[in-house]
Order: structure tokens, then C-alpha cells, then sequence
């Protein structure tokens, strides 16, 4: 379907046939363009760089858009940046429905779709990092980067900073509605690429902003905000446990109609509710309050954005992730404190984080007007109470015992929320770093290195002081790099890398190479497979792995997996999961539950064995969550580290949480209710994610087994049934929903049954939970999954015979289960059998089941029913 802006705008198109065709289009889509967007894109098809920094509301994607197709009727390439995967994945999708699906990719570090197409969407590293390996002379001929208050992050804006300093041929586009005095950015780049840079600032709000502080109970506010029409409303909160509470809090209040919960439930129609949260969040927004934080999954989040997009929610309560550009249409926002936890204190916000919050408030064209409220201390509003109270009853009055401010608390009140109020965006502090992965990328370039590193080091945005401080940081990589021989000095002085870098260095799995050598010093034995490879696998030959030099230390860096059903079959694809595991970023949720689960184990063992306090307390520091291989791997990234020091850049971290999930054959329902992480559904279904893709983009072919493939499978299989988003928003842009009020339900995921391979794993490892239950001898456990089965009384027989139920590699293996599907078509049941491995090897001992496959492909699991456990 050809793209009706593509054909308002036609490629060759000067710069006035831009504007008015650009112009023409946004009309026919019920766009009236406000002064500053007019600007703008005047100044945009002009060749102009252009800072916009407007308030919320004021368009400026509209901007980006127009920026887009004046690029290409330029014939050029446009790049679309922002901060994070999630706003990438939007644009993208965006994009796609105005332009084009052959028009538009996207690349954010761990997918890539079209990425040679004109428009390309991605992470600001990503474009950083094409910047600092190919210079000025890269295809990148604009550059609108989103969200550009984050080149002041202290940990991220170097990627902000860096396509400013070296892509001299670009047009910039840079917009954020908090920036600041942006001067000497915009005389830099103007410098640089010798065009004009507009400043667009200052403009007053389309929907203004009506300010207030409360000293009411939330509660009562809320009430009163509803009753005054002040609905939706955005209760931000800076703790995702926090905006649970309020959520729960609130509906016990009478928020929503009759009428508006039966359009609610219309609305939601067949929606899956299927996690503990989920059921949770069912409830709340039934009684029209949302929940919204990165912690959720991808599919309630977007739920609520769109019940909310309907004007279907009156409440949300939520993080401030609503400051970090998501799509809620709001018209109050209100702010429960001033204050926030950064990672490393308890700080007042700044004027910048304040107005990003504020901002959100007001929609344009539906609200004359936004509401920002923000709250008193509650210690305040306790004090405030008691004074209405006492009223004018001078007694009553002197024998207020005021409340004091919580011990720690970060003091703010009326006069901090006036300043914020009043106060512009702190100027914006530059904060470029320099790695040995970004030195490496600049010399892969080739040409003139040492210029190129100079440049980069003195030719910046940071105050004289720090560049000689980034000089100092670049002459210890540059030592490190030649002293690993990965740097050399050509003849004539120049320099050179000693090794062939793989195209996607530092863009993808930064740890990816060392996770292949660590790969190879793991020994298959007698399970390599020659089952097809995995899909989608990178790197290969192209990654000097050093696996030889590894390999030499193999003998006294090899160490045992530390956690059950590590030996024999099923030990080298779970160390390969767990190399993989090492490499990626920590989930911290998980593992601070299983760390506080792991101690909790062991003070109890401890108290049974007599130990005191003092001796329970020194032995528990050194308990902390699984860490397979955590020797082996922490040894060979040493040696790898020798000829590669550009990894250190980066952090290895063992850890296990696909491994734990496979070993104790859970859910990831399961997974979540053991380790309490309700909140953090959508952060662990991340990092499964995550863990899925890095395993199938990085084990090469030769190194997998048919063991790997099925756990692979089982892997990907579990994150489609958990949530299949993207699946749906590519259906979505395949065959869009003609009616917008059509009910909010994503079709389910494809049928589990459709995936043999993975059904297989589901199911072995309901049979396997069993045998480990049985192992354990949980008889509750074990009665509360088979009720119909006496499993005390089997157990006994078995435990008469024989001293334990082995469950190591072997116990689990493929070979001890049989399934017959005779009868299956016929009665939608499969007869499965499994072999218990004793110690003596006799396998005389069954379970019997029965696998209901209509049960299982509604669920996304196998659905097991145990029918027997028997002697032979």
C-alpha cells in the first residue's frame, strides 16, 4: 500500500514542495500546525539544524515526521533515536503505518528489522557507536534524536554526545521538552556542520498548566479531582510497591460508574489475565484505576494505555515512567512526593525531572487545561488534619502533638514546590566516557588514528579539565590494548588492530565473544547432535575467540555445576545456558529473592545444627544466589581478558536463572510466585527474552546439541505463551482493527501444541517435577498436583526398596519417558510414562499420566494428569 505522505512529498521535491506538501498531509490527518511545528519544519526543509525544546503536548513528533520526509525527497538517510527499546519499538511502529513497512527499520542492540531502509529507528548507542567506527563519512545524512535531556546523563549521555562530535555531514533534529539554555550546544554544532541551528524555545503551552499543592489525604484528593471533572488522572509514585498499594488503596473508592464498568469489561472482552499480577490488575481496572511501571508486562501495559487512550480509566496510579515519553493521555497529574530514590540517595528532584513529570498533564484537544497537584509530606497533611480538627478551639489547638518528619526523610515542602515550579531546566552537563570498546571502534576506522582519538578527546563538550583527564584514560587503553597485541604500530607510525572486528561490535551482546571461546572449553562428550542449527546465529569465524589459548587451561579451570541434574545428559546444554547467563545484565529482583531464600534455607539448617548467632551471621556472608561455573567462568575471562582487555568494559556476572527455572522444571507463574515477584513480571519475561536471543544469536552450530535445541525450545516457546506482544503488533499492522472501539484483546499466542519440540520439554518437565518432588518426598506438594493419586503410601513402597530417587542429568533424560499417541485424535489424550532412576538401576518404578491436549494448548503448557505410580 503505498505511503499518502510519500505521495504528498515525492522524492526530488525542493524545499517548498516539502513544506507544502508536508503541510496538505497534515491537514487531510486533522493537523493544524502550532506556530513553534511551523517553525520548525520551515527551518528543517531549509537545512537548518533545529533544538526544539517545547512543552509537552506541543508536537514535536510531528516535527520528527516532517524531518523524516524531508530527508528522503533529499534522497538521504534518516536516523530516529531514543533512550530506550520500548520508545524505538513505538517509533517504529508509527513509522511504519505513515511511510511504510519498506521504509522504515529499527536496530536496538538485541533485534534488527530492515535496517538498511532509509528510516532507520534506534538507541541512542547504537547510532553512537556506527558514529565512532565509520566518522563522518557514514550513511547517516539526519539525525533526530528524542529525548534529548538524557545527554546529561551521567552514566548514558556520552551516546548523545558523541553523534554531535563526529557526524559533521548531518542534519540534527534534536527535541526534549526540558533542556534548558542549550547555547553552547547549538554554536558547537553549528561549527561543526556548518549549517544554521534554530533554537525553538519558550513557547507557551497549547493546553496550560494550573498548579496546586494538597494538603489533603490522597485519597480525598482523588475524590475531589473526580467530582471536579479533573479525570484522567496520573498518580506518580517512585517505587513500583508503592503504586500498588495506592492502587489497592483506591478501590475500595467509588471511582467509575456502573455504566463505565460494564464499557470497562466490554472492552476487555476475553483479555488473559494469566499471572498473580494479572489477576490483581483485572480487578483494579474493572473498578476503572490503572497500574502502569516498567515492571509489568508488555501486554497489561499496553491494556492500560489503551483502556486509558479510550478515557476509560478516571485513575492510574503509576511510576514516573510517564515522564520518559509513553503514550497516557492525562489531564492531571498528581505528585505524591518531591523526592526520589536515584540508585544511591534519597534526593529533592530537579526542576528538570519535575517539569517532565508535570508536563504530561493536559491533552491537546481534548483539555483546555491540565491540573498538576502535588502532596505535602504525609507528616504534614497528619498535622494539617488534626489543626482542621481542632478548629478555632484554642484548647483543642495547643494539644496537637505535631508530627515529625520520619527519620532520613529529604526534607521538601510549599517553598521546594514553588521553586520547582518557577524554575527552567538545570543547563544540560555533558558527560562523555571513553571505553576500550569505543578506542577500539575509532582505530577499526582506520585513517589518521591518532587525529581521530585527538579529536575525540579535546574536541568535545566537557570543560578543559575533564578532556585531559579522557586523555590520560585513552593513553592506558591505548598501553593495555598493544600490550594484549590487539593494537600494533604499522610502518610509518600509524595504528592498526591486529584482529578482524565482527560488524556488530559493542552493538549487540558486548560479552558475546568471550561467551563462544567459554562455549568451547565446555565438553559435549557423546551428546553432540547434528539437528539443524539454531536460527538467526551471529558472529562465528568473525570473532577472534581465543578459544585455543582458553582451551590450553582447561584441565585445571574446569569446575562442576553446582546445582542439581548437572551430570550426564542434559550437563553440557545447562552450562552452555549457564555462559550465556554470565554474560547478560543482572535481573536484580531475582536475584536478591533467591539470595534471601538461599539464607533463609540456611539459618534454619544452621539453627538445627546448633550454631549461634554469631557464627549463623559470618557463615551467612558468604551466601549468595546460584552461580554455576562461577570459577571456570571467572578464570577464563582472565585469560580471555589478557588478549582482549576491551571486555572489561563490561561486567561478567554468573548467575542462574533460565538454568534454575529448567532444573526445577517451573512455570513462569511458578518462577514468579517463589520468588515473590509479582511486580517484576515484565523484568523477568525481559531478561527470559533476552536470555532466549543471546543463546540462539551466539552458540554456533557445531556446539549445539540436541539437549541445547530442546531447552532452546522450551525456552522460546515459554516466553511466546507468557507473551506474544510483538507478535501482536505485527499482526496489528498486517490486519489493523477496523472498529477503534473494538474490544482490547490480543490474540493469543500460537498454539503450544504447533511447537512439538517445546510441548516435549513442557512436558518432561512436568513428569520431572514429580520425580524431584518425590526425590524431596513433598507428599503435600506432590497430593496438591494429584489428588486422585496416594502418593505417601507409593513413596513408602518405593523408599522400601530402595534409599533415594536419583534426579541428576541421566534421571531426566528423554529416554526414561514414553508417550503413546495411539488414540489421540480420538480422545485428545496422551498416555506418557515415567521412568523412575533409582540408584540400583532397576527402573522398576513408573508414573503413569494422562496429557489433556485441549486443556494444554488454552493454558500454553502441558497440562499433565497423573494417574498412577506402580512397581513393575
Amino acid at each position: 500500500m503505498p505511503s499518502p505522505l510519500l505521495e504528498h512529498v515525492p522524492a526530488g521535491a525542493d524545499a517548498d514542495a516539502v513544506y507544502e506538501g508536508f503541510v496538505e498531509w497534515a491537514a487531510e490527518r486533522g493537523f493544524r500546525l502550532y506556530p513553534a511545528q511551523d517553525e520548525a519544519i520551515i527551518e528543517i526543509v531549509s537545512g537548518s539544524n533545529v533544538i526544539l525544546s517545547t512543552p509537552t503536548g506541543t508536537g514535536k513528533s510531528l516535527v520528527a515526521v516532517a524531518a523524516h520526509v524531508a530527508c528522503l525527497a533529499r534522497g538521504g538517510r534518516t536516523y530516529y533515536t531514543a533512550p530506550i527499546k520500548a520508545l524505538v519499538s513505538e517509533k517504529f511502529f508509527a513509522l511504519v503505518d505513515i511511510f511504510g513497512a519498506e521504509n522504515v527499520g529499527m536496530v536496538t542492540g538485541d533485534s534488527s528489522v530492515n535496517a538498511g531502509a532509509p528510516i532507520v529507528c534506534c538507541t541512542a548507542e547504537i547510532l553512537a557507536n556506527v558514529a565512532l567506527r565509520q566518522g563522518a563519512d557514514v550513511d547517516v545524512d539526519q539525525v533526530v534524536m528524542d529525548e534529548f535531556h538524557y545527554y546529561g546523563d551521567p552514566d548514558r549521555g556520552w551516546a548523545w554526545q558523541v553523534p554531535l562530535l563526529l557526524l559533521s555531514r548531518a542534519q540534527f533534529v534534536l527535541m526534549s521538552a526540558t533542556l534548558g539554555d542549550v547555547t553552547a550546544i547549538a554554536d558547537d554544532l553549528s561549527r561543526r556542520t556548518g549549517r544554521p541551528t534554530a533554537r525553538i524555545t519558550g513557547v507557551d503551552r497549547p493546553v496550560p498548566l494550573h498548579f496546586s499543592y494538597a494538603r489533603t489525604p490522597v485519597h480525598e484528593t482523588v475524590e475531589e479531582l473526580l467530582e471536579t471533572g479533573q479525570a484522567p488522572v496520573y498518580i506518580v509514585h517512585f517505587s513500583q510497591a508503592a503504586a500498588m498499594e495506592r492502587a489497592q488503596a483506591l478501590s475500595s473508592v467509588r471511582i467509575v460508574s456502573r455504566e463505565q464498568r460494564d464499557a470497562i469489561a466490554e472492552a476487555i472482552g476475553g483479555f488473559r489475565f494469566t499471572t498473580a499480577f494479572g489477576r490483581m490488575l483485572s480487578r483494579y481496572v474493572r473498578a476503572g484505576i490503572g497500574v502502569h511501571h516498567a515492571g509489568m508486562l508488555p501486554r497489561y501495559r499496553r491494556l492500560v494505555e489503551t483502556l486509558a487512550q479510550r478515557g476509560l480509566l478516571r485513575v492510574i496510579c503509576g511510576t514516573d515512567t510517564l515522564g520518559v515519553g509513553i503514550n497516557v493521555p492525562i489531564r492531571t497529574v498528581l505528585v505524591t512526593a518531591l523526592a526520589k530514590y536515584d540508585g544511591q540517595r534519597m534526593r529533592q528532584l530537579s526542576a528538570r525531572e519535575f517539569h517532565q513529570i508535570a508536563g504530561r498533564a493536559g491533552r491537546a484537544g481534548f483539555d483546555t487545561a491540565g491540573t498538576v497537584v502535588v502532596m505535602a509530606p504525609e507528616h504534614d497533611i497528619e498535622n494539617a488534619s488534626a489543626v482542621a480538627k481542632a478548629g478555632d478551639d484554642p484548647k483543642k489547638l495547643r494539644k496537637i502533638v505535631r508530627k515529625k518528619a520520619p527519620q532520613g526523610f529529604v526534607n521538601w515542602g510549599e517553598a521546594s514546590f514553588e521553586r520547582l515550579v518557577a524554575a527552567e531546566p538545570e543547563p544540560l552537563t555533558p558527560q562523555l566516557q571513553l571505553t576500550a570498546a569505543m578506542l577500539i571502534n575509532v582505530i577499526a576506522r582506520g585513517g589518521d588514528v591518532f587525529a581521530n582519538v585527538r579529536s575525540l578527546v579535546f574536541d568535545n563538550h566537557e570543560p578543559r579539565a575533564r578532556q585531559y583527564e579522557l586523555a590520560r584514560r585513552a593513553l592506558g587503553i591505548f598501553r593495555t590494548l598493544v600490550a594484549a597485541q590487539v593494537v600494533e604500530q604499522a610502518e610509518g607510525g600509524g595504528i592498526r588492530l591486529t584482529v578482524e572486528l565482527q560488524p556488530n561490535f559493542a552493538l549487540n551482546q558486548p560479552l558475546s565473544p568471550f561467551a563462544l571461546a567459554a562455549i568451547g572449553l565446555l565438553d559435549p562428550s557423546d551428546e553432540r547432535s547434528h539437528a539443524a542449527p539454531l536460527p538467526e546465529f551471529a558472529g562465528g569465524d568473525e570473532v577472534r575467540s581465543d578459544v585455543a589459548d582458553l582451551s590450553e587451561s582447561r584441565a585445571h579451570l574446569r569446575t562442576p555445576s553446582v546445582a542439581p541434574g548437572s551430570a550426564g545428559t542434559g550437563h553440557y546444554a545447562l552450562d552452555v545456558v549457564s555462559v550465556i547467563e554470565a554474560t547478560l545484565d543482572d535481573p536484580r529482583p531475582v536475584l536478591s529473592q533467591q539470595q534471601f531464600l538461599a539464607r533463609g534455607e540456611a539459618v534454619a539448617a544452621m539453627k538445627r545444627d546448633g550454631l549461634d548467632y554469631d557464627e549463623r551471621m559470618e557463615a551467612l556472608e558468604a551466601i549468595t544466589y546460584p552461580k554455576p561455573l562461577e570459577e571456570l567462568l571467572v578464570q577464563s575471562f582472565e585469560v580471555f581478558a589478557s588478549s582482549q582487555p576491551w571486555v572489561r568494559d563490561f561486567e561478567l556476572s554468573p548467575k542462574s536463572v533460565v538454568r534454575d527455572m529448567f532444573e526445577r522444571a517451573l512455570s513462569f507463574g511458578e518462577l514468579i510466585s517463589v520468588y515473590q515477584l509479582a511486580r517484576s513480571e515484565g523484568l523477568v519475561l525481559r531478561y527470559l527474552s533476552d536470555a532466549y536471543r543471546a543463546i540462539r544469536q551466539t552458540v554456533p552450530a557445531e556446539a549445539q546439541t540436541s539437549d541445547l535445541l530442546d531447552l532452546v525450545a522450551w525456552l522460546g516457546e515459554l516466553v511466546r505463551q507468557v507473551d506474544s506482544s510483538l507478535v501482536d503488533e505485527w499482526e496489528a499492522l498486517v490486519n489493523p482493527a477496523s472498529d477503534p472501539d473494538a474490544p482490547v484483546v490480543p490474540p493469543a499466542p500460537p498454539s503450544v501444541l504447533t511447537n512439538r519440540r517445546a510441548f516435549l520439554v513442557l512436558l518432561r518437565n512436568e513428569l520431572f517435577r514429580r520425580v524431584r518432588l518425590a526425590a524431596l518426598q513433598k507428599d503435600d506438594e506432590l497430593a496438591a498436583l494429584d489428588p486422585d493419586v496416594d502418593w505417601p503410601a507409593a513413596l513408602d513402597k518405593y523408599f522400601d526398596e530402595h534409599d533415594e530417587i536419583l534426579t541428576g542429568g541421566p534421571a531426566r533424560s528423554p529416554r526414561l519417558v514414553e508417550i503413546d499417541e495411539t488414540d489421540a485424535a480420538a480422545t485428545g489424550v496422551w498416555r506418557v510414562e515415567q521412568t523412575i532412576d533409582d540408584p540400583d538401576g532397576n527402573h522398576d518404578w513408573r508414573i503413569r499420566g494422562e496429557v489433556d491436549l485441549a486443556a494444554s494448548e488454552e493454558l500454553g503448557t502441558a497440562v499433565l494428569r497423573v494417574t498412577e505410580v506402580l512397581r513393575l
